[in-house]
């Protein structure tokens, strides 16, 4: 039998709702009223709260801020016509949660602590969750060390923090997209399978240069020869090939995604040809030069995602 956390709550005395604009969100930038707290101490995950959304005292010399011991993950809870609200798939982020944790030298957090604490941020601010179609309320559980210590060694306190903001579409357009031949997000043997901080931040600078190139968004290829498909910065890489849909194949160099993995099962289960595997530059584009190579991502999978959208079997309710 699951344990039921023991969460202390505090309530806002002052939210922000009725201020707030759901005609306009921008990404990542409107926060809920409410943020949930957990501290990893002694061996053991304790102090679960329930706060009003604000500042945290932290001091200058966490490791996390030093040695880069941080990282997360991303889902979204959507609200239905009968007023019900929805997180997609949280097992699967409890899961990959995890194996950042395992790569960083971090404490696993119990996937019941994990989905229990986010059920319990968005049950508070169901209030939040936008109710028009292509809104959701996107979640971010992180966690970071908090030893107060300068020296290359795996902290031994940690914090678990979960936040939640109102979002619309992350992308307004159909992308241009640039095939980075040069700079490396990720190499085998690394950690880009992880939701690492520092995957993140080592992307910018790419990010940036293309972007002042005019383009949208990078697909990385592999880091020894720059031959092979691997992802895209902020969206999963999927092609139709032949009659197939057509995906790099999950390694240690490319975050196993869970739309990815959301999608790619629905294709099996309607019999829709599928291919994982690693695909060179040239098997997907037949043209001289791969570097810099615009283009504009057909729509191909919209049907997909469509239905994804309307199976709501594989989400977890919060009544």
């Amino acid at each position: 039998m699951t344990e039921t956390l023991d969460i202390k709550i505090t309530k806002t005395s002052n939210s922000r709702l009725a201020q707030t604009d759901f005609d306009n969100l921008p990404f990542g930038q409107i926060f809920s009223d409410h943020m949930f707290v957990a501290d990893y101490a002694d061996g053991e995950w304790k102090n679960f709260e329930i706060l009003p959304y604000g500042d945290i005292l932290v001091s200058p010399a966490i490791s996390s801020l030093h040695y880069g011991q941080s990282f997360f993950e991303g889902l979204k809870a959507y609200k239905h016509a009968d007023g019900k609200v929805s997180v997609f798939r949280p097992d699967k982020n409890a899961v990959r949660f995890n194996k950042s944790a395992e790569r960083l030298c971090m404490p696993a957090l119990p996937e019941e602590t994990f989905i229990q604490s986010i059920a319990a941020l968005v049950d508070i601010d169901r209030d939040w969750v936008p109710a028009k179609p292509g809104y959701a309320l996107y979640i971010r559980p992180y966690m970071f060390a908090t030893d107060r210590y300068l020296g290359v060694a795996p902290s031994k306190s940690y914090k678990y923090m979960v936040l939640a903001c109102p979002v619309g579409a992350y992308f307004s357009k159909s992308l241009r997209v640039k095939i980075e031949t040069h700079y490396t997000r990720a190499a085998e043997g690394g950690m880009g399978y992880a939701k690492s901080s520092g995957n993140y931040g080592v992307s910018m600078y790419p990010a940036r240069k293309a972007a002042e190139e005019g383009f949208d968004q990078l697909i990385w290829t592999d880091a020894k020869n720059h031959e092979y498909v691997e992802e895209m910065g902020a969206a999963n890489a999927m092609f139709v090939l032949d009659g197939k849909v057509v995906t790099p194949l999950a390694q240690d160099t490319i975050l196993d995604g869970v739309t990815r993995d959301t999608v790619l099962t629905l294709a099996r289960e309607w019999d829709i040809l599928l291919r994982n595997a690693k695909y060179l530059l040239p098997k997907l584009w037949k043209v001289p030069k791969m570097a810099n190579l615009p283009m504009r991502l057909a729509p191909v999978l919209r049907p997909l995602l469509l239905r994804l959208v309307l199976s709501v079997t594989m989400a977890k309710s919060i009544h």
